[in-house]
């Protein structure tokens, strides 16, 4: 992923913080026989000493994808953020030289590193309550994998494998506008706050958080 130096987040906190946030990501495996890639959510475990952290998830056995993987297989996951169009007329200084363009803001954080299969099913049973739990904790009624017939979530777990990729590398990126002068970026944040739609209602809040002064 190409990064310039001002839109470069290399935060490490901040990087597993908006993995946590915006989890379903994208599992990427390039090798001889191609490249695919998988939507899945993932769950994130922050590690200690030894290691960044790892991601878990999981896919289906019938899909073939997980046997490219056994052997310890180098993988990428991709997670994206809020992203919203930019437009030329939130710049005050384009009433002055009109010299300005669209542009398009967004938070993406790429993780590289090895990959197992895990097909031991404490481990499945353990990652998919995990899953769940994290997600059902919003809920006002929420939701648990005990809430189903055990013989019903035993045989569903038959049907996948794990997937742990330990985390070695991460590159983000979070375009927010840093390369514009401050009153273009109080625009943008004007701009982005009157929008409808959801997306660029919620890039906004990023406008404040990468002010020079936070950095």
């Amino acid at each position: 992923m190409y990064v310039p130096k001002h839109f470069r987040e290399e935060d490490q906190n901040r990087l597993l913080q908006y993995i946590d946030n915006y989890s379903f990501g994208m599992l990427v495996v390039a090798d001889e026989a191609g490249i695919e890639v998988n939507h899945v959510p993932f769950h994130l475990i922050r590690g200690g000493e030894d290691a960044v952290g790892y991601l878990q998830c999981h896919l289906a056995r019938a899909n073939p994808i997980w046997r490219r993987v056994q052997g310890g297989a180098w993988v990428l996951a991709v997670f994206q953020g809020p992203n919203a169009y930019i437009s030329p007329s939130w710049y005050p200084t384009k009433a002055e030289t009109g010299r300005v363009v669209p542009t398009w803001n967004y938070l993406a954080v790429h993780v590289q590193g090895a990959a197992r299969i895990v097909e031991d099913s404490d481990w499945l049973a353990r990652h998919v309550r995990d899953l769940t739990d994290r997600h059902e904790a919003a809920m006002d009624a929420p939701w648990s994998v005990d809430d189903a017939p055990a013989e019903f979530t035993e045989r569903l777990l038959d049907a996948i494998v794990g997937v742990e990729i330990t985390i070695e590398t991460l590159t983000g990126k979070l375009k927010a506008s840093q390369n514009q002068p401050e009153r273009n970026r109080e625009g943008v944040r004007r701009g982005l706050e009157s929008s409808d739609g959801s997306q660029a209602q919620a890039m906004a809040p990023f406008l404040e958080s990468t002010r020079p002064a936070d950095r």
